[in-house]
Protein backbone atom coordinates (compact mmCIF):
# COMPACT_ATOMS: atom_id res chain seq x y z
CA UNK A 1 0.00 0.00 0.00
CA UNK A 2 2.60 2.16 0.58
CA UNK A 3 3.61 2.24 -2.59
CA UNK A 4 0.76 2.74 -4.29
CA UNK A 5 0.14 5.83 -1.47
CA UNK A 6 3.49 7.10 -3.33
CA UNK A 7 2.11 7.00 -6.64
CA UNK A 8 -0.48 9.06 -5.70
CA UNK A 9 1.38 11.65 -4.04
CA UNK A 10 3.96 12.05 -6.93
CA UNK A 11 4.10 15.49 -7.88
CA UNK A 12 2.34 16.33 -11.17
CA UNK A 13 5.18 18.72 -12.32
CA UNK A 14 7.78 15.57 -11.85
CA UNK A 15 9.77 14.83 -15.32
CA UNK A 16 10.76 11.21 -15.48
CA UNK A 17 14.44 11.08 -16.26
CA UNK A 18 13.82 7.68 -17.95
CA UNK A 19 15.95 6.60 -21.02
CA UNK A 20 14.97 3.41 -23.39
CA UNK A 21 16.89 1.71 -21.93
CA UNK A 22 15.48 2.09 -18.59
CA UNK A 23 12.18 0.82 -19.96
CA UNK A 24 13.75 -2.23 -21.72
CA UNK A 25 15.90 -2.12 -18.59
CA UNK A 26 12.03 -3.06 -17.05
CA UNK A 27 11.25 -6.01 -19.12
CA UNK A 28 14.10 -7.71 -17.19
CA UNK A 29 15.86 -8.65 -20.82
CA UNK A 30 17.80 -11.77 -19.16
CA UNK A 31 14.99 -13.24 -17.69
CA UNK A 32 12.50 -12.18 -20.97
CA UNK A 33 15.22 -14.08 -23.23
CA UNK A 34 14.72 -17.51 -21.77
CA UNK A 35 11.55 -17.34 -21.63
CA UNK A 36 11.11 -16.55 -25.10
CA UNK A 37 13.49 -19.38 -25.55
CA UNK A 38 11.62 -22.06 -24.73
CA UNK A 39 7.82 -20.63 -26.17
CA UNK A 40 10.07 -20.48 -29.41
CA UNK A 41 10.64 -24.28 -28.59
CA UNK A 42 7.57 -25.24 -27.93
CA UNK A 43 6.15 -23.35 -31.31
CA UNK A 44 8.49 -25.56 -33.16
CA UNK A 45 7.83 -28.55 -31.54
CA UNK A 46 4.68 -28.43 -31.84
CA UNK A 47 2.94 -30.84 -34.46
CA UNK A 48 1.79 -29.77 -37.78
CA UNK A 49 3.32 -26.26 -39.66
CA UNK A 50 2.18 -22.54 -38.38
CA UNK A 51 2.28 -19.73 -40.76
CA UNK A 52 5.65 -17.93 -40.03
CA UNK A 53 4.35 -14.35 -39.90
CA UNK A 54 1.72 -15.70 -37.30
CA UNK A 55 4.49 -17.83 -35.13
CA UNK A 56 6.39 -14.61 -35.14
CA UNK A 57 3.60 -12.06 -33.83
CA UNK A 58 2.78 -15.47 -31.30
CA UNK A 59 6.64 -15.06 -30.17
CA UNK A 60 6.70 -11.07 -30.14
CA UNK A 61 3.77 -11.55 -27.81
CA UNK A 62 4.81 -13.84 -25.73
CA UNK A 63 8.18 -11.62 -25.40
CA UNK A 64 6.19 -8.69 -24.69
CA UNK A 65 3.57 -10.38 -21.92
CA UNK A 66 7.17 -11.74 -20.24
CA UNK A 67 8.36 -8.63 -20.17
CA UNK A 68 4.95 -6.45 -18.74
CA UNK A 69 5.33 -9.41 -15.93
CA UNK A 70 8.79 -7.79 -15.19
CA UNK A 71 7.85 -4.39 -15.10
CA UNK A 72 4.78 -4.98 -12.84
CA UNK A 73 7.27 -6.57 -10.43
CA UNK A 74 9.55 -3.81 -10.24
CA UNK A 75 6.63 -1.19 -9.81
CA UNK A 76 5.72 -3.47 -6.64
CA UNK A 77 9.16 -4.66 -5.55
CA UNK A 78 10.69 -1.38 -5.56
CA UNK A 79 10.95 -1.04 -1.53
CA UNK A 80 12.84 -3.97 -1.53
CA UNK A 81 14.56 -3.39 -5.00
CA UNK A 82 16.40 -0.66 -3.30
CA UNK A 83 17.38 -2.30 0.00
CA UNK A 84 18.96 -5.73 -2.03
CA UNK A 85 22.60 -5.57 -3.71
CA UNK A 86 21.47 -7.33 -6.79
CA UNK A 87 18.38 -5.08 -7.76
CA UNK A 88 19.15 -1.84 -6.42
CA UNK A 89 20.92 -0.37 -9.82
CA UNK A 90 17.38 -1.47 -11.28
CA UNK A 91 15.27 1.84 -13.12
CA UNK A 92 12.70 1.95 -9.92
CA UNK A 93 14.78 2.28 -6.84
CA UNK A 94 17.51 5.03 -8.99
CA UNK A 95 14.49 7.02 -9.22
CA UNK A 96 14.80 7.39 -13.38
CA UNK A 97 11.68 5.41 -14.17
CA UNK A 98 8.46 6.82 -11.40
CA UNK A 99 6.64 3.92 -10.07
CA UNK A 100 3.00 5.28 -11.82
CA UNK A 101 5.30 5.07 -14.95
CA UNK A 102 6.51 1.04 -14.16
CA UNK A 103 2.55 0.39 -13.08
CA UNK A 104 1.40 1.71 -16.36
CA UNK A 105 3.74 0.52 -18.56
CA UNK A 106 3.50 -2.69 -17.29
CA UNK A 107 -0.37 -2.85 -17.41
CA UNK A 108 -0.41 -1.19 -21.17
CA UNK A 109 2.09 -4.04 -22.79
CA UNK A 110 0.14 -6.62 -20.48
CA UNK A 111 -3.34 -5.93 -22.50
CA UNK A 112 -1.47 -4.81 -25.79
CA UNK A 113 0.56 -8.85 -25.47
CA UNK A 114 -2.84 -10.71 -24.52
CA UNK A 115 -5.05 -9.23 -26.45
CA UNK A 116 -2.72 -9.61 -29.50
CA UNK A 117 -2.18 -12.86 -29.39
CA UNK A 118 -6.13 -13.49 -28.60
CA UNK A 119 -7.09 -11.44 -31.94
CA UNK A 120 -4.27 -13.22 -34.10
CA UNK A 121 -3.13 -15.95 -33.05
CA UNK A 122 -5.53 -18.23 -30.98
CA UNK A 123 -7.57 -17.23 -27.71
CA UNK A 124 -6.28 -20.65 -25.52
CA UNK A 125 -2.49 -18.81 -26.18
CA UNK A 126 -3.71 -15.73 -25.27
CA UNK A 127 -5.81 -16.97 -21.56
CA UNK A 128 -2.17 -18.86 -20.72
CA UNK A 129 -0.65 -15.57 -21.43
CA UNK A 130 -3.03 -13.44 -18.76
CA UNK A 131 -3.00 -16.19 -16.72
CA UNK A 132 1.10 -16.16 -16.42
CA UNK A 133 0.84 -12.48 -15.85
CA UNK A 134 -1.53 -12.38 -13.22
CA UNK A 135 0.20 -15.17 -11.45
CA UNK A 136 3.92 -13.94 -11.40
CA UNK A 137 2.63 -10.15 -10.78
CA UNK A 138 -0.25 -10.89 -8.41
CA UNK A 139 0.33 -14.18 -6.93
CA UNK A 140 3.64 -14.20 -6.83
CA UNK A 141 4.97 -10.75 -6.59
CA UNK A 142 2.08 -9.35 -4.17
CA UNK A 143 1.54 -12.43 -2.44
CA UNK A 144 3.87 -15.24 -2.25
CA UNK A 145 7.48 -13.39 -2.04
CA UNK A 146 6.81 -12.27 1.10
CA UNK A 147 4.59 -14.64 2.84
CA UNK A 148 6.31 -18.10 2.49
CA UNK A 149 9.57 -19.48 1.80
CA UNK A 150 7.44 -21.79 -0.85
CA UNK A 151 7.44 -18.90 -2.85
CA UNK A 152 9.43 -19.56 -5.82
CA UNK A 153 8.28 -23.58 -5.48
CA UNK A 154 5.02 -22.33 -6.35
CA UNK A 155 5.50 -19.15 -8.39
CA UNK A 156 7.97 -21.08 -10.38
CA UNK A 157 4.53 -21.56 -12.11
CA UNK A 158 4.57 -18.92 -13.93
CA UNK A 159 7.99 -19.09 -15.44
CA UNK A 160 7.35 -23.07 -16.68
CA UNK A 161 4.31 -22.14 -18.35
CA UNK A 162 6.03 -20.29 -21.60
CA UNK A 163 6.40 -23.46 -23.92
CA UNK A 164 3.00 -24.39 -23.13
CA UNK A 165 1.69 -21.20 -24.40
CA UNK A 166 4.18 -21.32 -27.58
CA UNK A 167 2.67 -25.04 -28.45
CA UNK A 168 -0.44 -24.03 -27.63
CA UNK A 169 -0.20 -21.04 -30.09
CA UNK A 170 1.00 -23.32 -33.01
CA UNK A 171 -2.10 -26.31 -31.95
CA UNK A 172 -4.77 -24.47 -30.17
CA UNK A 173 -4.40 -27.03 -27.84
CA UNK A 174 -2.02 -28.65 -24.72
CA UNK A 175 -0.28 -31.93 -24.85
CA UNK A 176 1.27 -33.86 -22.65
CA UNK A 177 4.85 -33.14 -24.49
CA UNK A 178 4.22 -29.56 -24.01
CA UNK A 179 3.68 -30.69 -19.78
CA UNK A 180 6.39 -31.98 -19.58
CA UNK A 181 8.96 -29.03 -20.69
CA UNK A 182 6.39 -27.58 -18.40
CA UNK A 183 7.68 -29.68 -15.96
CA UNK A 184 11.49 -29.50 -16.73
CA UNK A 185 11.18 -25.76 -15.74
CA UNK A 186 8.90 -25.75 -12.68
CA UNK A 187 11.40 -28.41 -10.99
CA UNK A 188 14.46 -26.74 -11.95
CA UNK A 189 13.43 -23.33 -10.63
CA UNK A 190 13.78 -24.07 -6.98
CA UNK A 191 17.69 -25.02 -6.96
CA UNK A 192 18.40 -22.67 -9.28
CA UNK A 193 16.79 -19.60 -7.07
CA UNK A 194 17.97 -21.65 -3.68
CA UNK A 195 21.14 -21.53 -5.19
CA UNK A 196 20.98 -17.83 -5.32
CA UNK A 197 19.22 -17.68 -1.96
CA UNK A 198 22.44 -19.40 -0.25
CA UNK A 199 25.31 -16.89 -1.48
CA UNK A 200 22.45 -13.61 -1.23
CA UNK A 201 21.16 -14.60 1.95
CA UNK A 202 22.05 -11.31 3.81
CA UNK A 203 19.96 -9.37 1.02
CA UNK A 204 17.10 -11.35 1.41
CA UNK A 205 17.54 -11.05 5.14
CA UNK A 206 17.85 -7.22 4.91
CA UNK A 207 14.91 -6.84 2.60
CA UNK A 208 12.51 -9.28 4.78
CA UNK A 209 12.48 -11.82 2.15
CA UNK A 210 11.39 -14.99 4.11
CA UNK A 211 14.09 -17.32 1.66
CA UNK A 212 14.67 -21.02 2.22
CA UNK A 213 18.19 -20.18 3.82
CA UNK A 214 16.77 -17.63 6.13
CA UNK A 215 13.75 -19.41 7.34
CA UNK A 216 15.09 -23.01 7.21
CA UNK A 217 18.73 -22.38 7.21
CA UNK A 218 21.25 -23.05 4.84
CA UNK A 219 21.57 -26.93 5.65
CA UNK A 220 18.11 -28.06 4.94
CA UNK A 221 18.49 -25.64 1.77
CA UNK A 222 21.27 -27.47 0.40
CA UNK A 223 19.07 -30.58 1.44
CA UNK A 224 16.46 -29.44 -0.74
CA UNK A 225 18.24 -28.38 -3.41
CA UNK A 226 19.65 -31.48 -3.69
CA UNK A 227 16.19 -33.34 -3.96
CA UNK A 228 15.01 -31.23 -6.21
CA UNK A 229 17.64 -31.82 -8.86
CA UNK A 230 17.22 -35.68 -8.27
CA UNK A 231 13.99 -35.26 -9.73
CA UNK A 232 14.92 -33.05 -12.30
CA UNK A 233 17.92 -34.72 -13.88
CA UNK A 234 15.78 -37.56 -14.60
CA UNK A 235 12.73 -35.64 -15.83
CA UNK A 236 14.53 -33.72 -18.58
CA UNK A 237 15.53 -37.38 -20.23
CA UNK A 238 11.47 -38.13 -20.04
CA UNK A 239 11.09 -36.44 -23.36
CA UNK A 240 13.29 -38.91 -25.16
CA UNK A 241 11.61 -41.95 -22.71
CA UNK A 242 7.95 -40.72 -24.20
CA UNK A 243 9.71 -41.19 -27.54
CA UNK A 244 9.25 -37.48 -28.57
CA UNK A 245 12.86 -36.56 -29.39
CA UNK A 246 15.74 -38.90 -30.80
CA UNK A 247 18.43 -40.28 -28.64
CA UNK A 248 20.49 -37.86 -29.35
CA UNK A 249 18.59 -35.40 -26.94
CA UNK A 250 18.51 -38.00 -24.40
CA UNK A 251 22.08 -38.28 -23.91
CA UNK A 252 22.57 -34.74 -23.97
CA UNK A 253 19.65 -34.15 -21.55
CA UNK A 254 21.60 -37.15 -19.07
CA UNK A 255 24.91 -35.52 -19.49
CA UNK A 256 23.36 -32.24 -18.42
CA UNK A 257 21.35 -33.73 -15.98
CA UNK A 258 24.20 -35.69 -14.45
CA UNK A 259 26.04 -31.91 -14.19
CA UNK A 260 23.43 -30.69 -12.22
CA UNK A 261 23.47 -33.63 -9.89
CA UNK A 262 27.09 -33.14 -9.57
CA UNK A 263 27.07 -29.20 -8.57
CA UNK A 264 24.07 -30.24 -6.52
CA UNK A 265 26.05 -32.54 -4.63
CA UNK A 266 29.07 -30.17 -4.32
CA UNK A 267 26.28 -27.53 -2.64
CA UNK A 268 25.33 -30.54 -0.45
CA UNK A 269 28.57 -30.91 0.75
CA UNK A 270 29.35 -27.62 1.37
CA UNK A 271 31.43 -26.53 4.24
CA UNK A 272 29.16 -24.42 6.46
CA UNK A 273 32.39 -22.41 7.24
CA UNK A 274 32.37 -21.47 3.39
CA UNK A 275 31.70 -18.15 3.68
CA UNK A 276 32.75 -17.31 0.02
CA UNK A 277 29.62 -20.20 -1.18
CA UNK A 278 31.80 -20.80 -4.11
CA UNK A 279 29.58 -24.13 -4.76
CA UNK A 280 26.40 -22.77 -4.54
CA UNK A 281 27.61 -19.60 -7.24
CA UNK A 282 29.05 -22.16 -9.32
CA UNK A 283 25.80 -24.43 -9.55
CA UNK A 284 23.26 -20.95 -10.14
CA UNK A 285 25.55 -20.22 -12.93
CA UNK A 286 25.37 -23.33 -14.48
CA UNK A 287 21.51 -24.24 -13.42
CA UNK A 288 21.28 -21.40 -16.54
CA UNK A 289 23.40 -23.54 -18.59
CA UNK A 290 21.66 -26.51 -17.58
CA UNK A 291 18.35 -25.27 -18.67
CA UNK A 292 19.22 -23.35 -22.02
CA UNK A 293 21.31 -26.54 -22.90
CA UNK A 294 18.38 -28.81 -22.52
CA UNK A 295 16.06 -26.60 -24.41
CA UNK A 296 18.56 -26.29 -27.28
CA UNK A 297 19.50 -29.46 -27.40
CA UNK A 298 15.37 -30.09 -27.68
CA UNK A 299 15.20 -27.33 -30.43
CA UNK A 300 18.08 -28.57 -32.28
CA UNK A 301 16.84 -32.56 -32.09
CA UNK A 302 13.78 -31.25 -33.81
CA UNK A 303 15.22 -29.28 -36.46
CA UNK A 304 17.51 -31.72 -37.49
CA UNK A 305 14.71 -34.63 -37.84
CA UNK A 306 12.67 -32.47 -39.64
CA UNK A 307 15.91 -31.73 -42.39
CA UNK A 308 16.30 -35.40 -42.18
CA UNK A 309 12.37 -35.92 -43.18
CA UNK A 310 12.46 -33.59 -45.55
CA UNK A 311 15.44 -34.95 -47.57
CA UNK A 312 13.50 -37.81 -47.27
CA UNK A 313 10.60 -37.02 -49.09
Amino acid sequence: MALVDDIRSEPEFRLSEATPGDYFALLKPRVMSLVVFTAVVGVLAAPGSMNPFVAIIAIVAIAVGAGASGALNMWYDADIDAIMSRTSKRPVPLGRVLPGEALVFGLVLSVLSVMTLGVLVNWLAASLLAFTIFFYAVVYTMWLKRSTPQNIVIGGAAGAIPPVIGWAAATGTVSLESVIMFMIIFLWTPPHFWALALFKSGDYGRAGIPMMPNVKGELSTRRQIFAYTLVVAPVGVLPWALGYVSIGYGVAAALLGAGFLWHAWRVLAMSPDDKAMKPAKQMFFYSILYLFGIFAAYLLDILVWRAVALVGA
